[in-house]
């Protein structure tokens, strides 16, 4: 009826004689208590050496320790009742498997987000150059509602980072008030008990209003759900995309979006409902809003010397600050169209960003008055000089620029001379002096010079003339002295 050999019941009733138990206690027994009543089971060795697990266990965190050489340790003090290694390393990892548990966390909705880059990468085909690249995936995922947001980028760089998380929040609708990022370098510039954040990564962070709290090295279960998620864009995005052909980041994106909703609309194993449900009902009104402006993405260059001419160089190109901080240690921010300049924390300059190399961008009133004097001249500054003193001196200045049109270092320094001229003798006397260096064909500075100095540039008074003097006796004319005085 039962289905049961009749071998298999003889069995079992031939050994019950030998046990103490009565045959009608039988039903108040577990299973457990049963089979170790009824069934035979291979006695353990009880001979051989026990190994302190516990010690042996600690001495396997320290790096580059092996078992074998522990089991050797072991042994040599007395090899007749140790185990064997393969007996040892089977009882090790049962041992470790009694104190390797795992805790489960619980996370509340809007409390922390998980972030880091997937190991596999799609590749794709530059379709000016024809070379092959391969795109790195960004993965984030919400804790509460295991909500994924994945982007392809073209590395693994800072600015590339920061980016992700822009449109990772953008695409979250808000942000939560935890990251967990890995070590990355473009998050964590020094891991460890005090991890020292990257400065761009943190002025995110401030500007979001989350706090970031790194994963510890070493540590993957403190990410756990960033390590789901990669996972899972592994096996249904990125495996998907590698069997396509792709010729921007664009197209990989654009695939990633359409495969990613499907993904967070998969139905969860162990309980109702999908990723987009529970995020939707009881995660998305609780994250932080997001800024009303956007965040402007740089790259900070810490303790850089100001130079002698009042520049700091960044990425070959010499920007200016105010002369007041030459050899003094400033802060730069390079973002993606500026450059920012903090002194102590206080922005001093602002730059339109230039990729010129070699080149500088100088603001004029970083410098000091004697160079923005200097600075400002040009043949267009003299130009209009010249004019607030009369048409002669324009023709002085013009002729001094004949051969450069707009700027010739020469012609620059002989109209300096002009003007000091015009503050040693006036405005009047310099435009004279130049009429009359026009009037011989001599436009040159020096010819100006000489006429001031003579004072040739003075204007005569009319000499008056004697009139005829009438006829009179007592005058003696020519005639008188030619003929000896008769």
């Amino acid at each position: 009826m039962l289905g049961v050999a009749a071998n298999t019941v003889r069995k079992y009733r031939s050994r019950l004689p030998e046990s103490d138990i009565e045959p009608k206690s039988l039903g108040n027994l577990s299973d457990d208590d049963l089979k170790k009543l009824l069934m035979l089971t291979r006695q353990i060795d009880t001979g051989k050496r026990l190994p302190d697990w516990v010690y042996i266990h600690n001495l396997m965190q320290a790096k580059h320790q092996t078992l074998i050489q522990l089991w050797e340790e072991y042994r040599v003090i007395q090899p007749d009742d140790a185990y064997s290694y393969s007996q040892f390393t089977h009882h090790y990892r049962e041992f470790v498997k009694t104190i390797d548990v795992t805790m489960r966390q619980y996370y509340k909705p809007g409390e922390v987000c998980f972030v880091d880059f997937a190991g596999k990468r799609i590749p794709w085909t530059d379709p000016i150059t024809g070379e092959g690249q391969f795109a790195e995936i960004f993965v984030g995922v919400l804790g509460y509602s295991q909500y994924i947001y994945a982007i392809a980028l073209g590395s693994q760089k800072l600015e590339e980072w920061l980016y992700a998380h822009q449109k990772m929040f953008d695409f979250f609708g808000g942000t939560t008030q935890l990251v967990v990022p890995d070590n990355l370098k473009s998050a964590v510039i020094k891991a460890g008990k005090t991890p020292i954040i990257n400065s761009s990564y943190q002025e995110l962070a401030d500007f979001y209003s989350f706090i970031i709290e790194p994963a510890r090295v070493a540590r993957p279960q403190d990410k756990s759900l960033a390590e789901i998620g990669v996972l899972l864009v592994t096996r249904w995005i990125i495996v998907v995309l590698k069997r396509r052909r792709f010729f921007s980041l664009k197209e990989i994106n654009d695939a990633i979006k359409d495969l990613l909703d499907q993904l967070n609309l998969r139905a969860f194993k162990r309980f109702e409902g999908n990723r987009k449900q529970r995020f939707d009902d009881e995660e998305k009104a609780i994250l932080k809003p997001l800024p009303t402006k956007a965040f402007e993405i740089g790259r900070w260059l810490h303790e850089q010397k100001v130079n002698r001419d009042y520049h700091i160089y960044v990425h070959g190109h010499a920007y200016s600050v105010p002369y007041e901080l030459t050899n003094q240690y400033v802060d730069i921010k390079v973002g993606q169209n500026k450059i920012e300049v903090y002194f102590k924390h206080k922005l001093v300059a602002v730059h339109v960003r230039s990729f010129l190399q070699g080149g500088a961008t100088t603001e004029n009133s970083h410098r000091p008055k004697s160079h923005r004097q200097y600075a400002q001249q040009s043949k267009a500054h003299f130009m209009l000089w010249a004019e607030g003193i009369g048409e002669s001196a324009k023709q002085i200045v013009v002729a001094q620029f004949v051969s450069v049109p707009e700027y010739s270092l020469q012609g620059c320094k002989a109209c300096s001379q002009l003007q000091k001229l015009a503050h040693q003798y006036g405005s009047n006397r310099l435009e004279n002096a130049c009429k009359c260096a026009c009037d011989i064909k001599s436009l040159t500075v020096t010819s100006v010079r000489s006429i001031l100095q003579c004072h040739m540039d003075e204007v005569d008074e009319p000499v008056s003339i004697q009139p005829q003097l009438p006829l009179h006796h007592n005058l003696r004319g020519a005639e008188y002295y030619v003929n000896g005085g008769h």
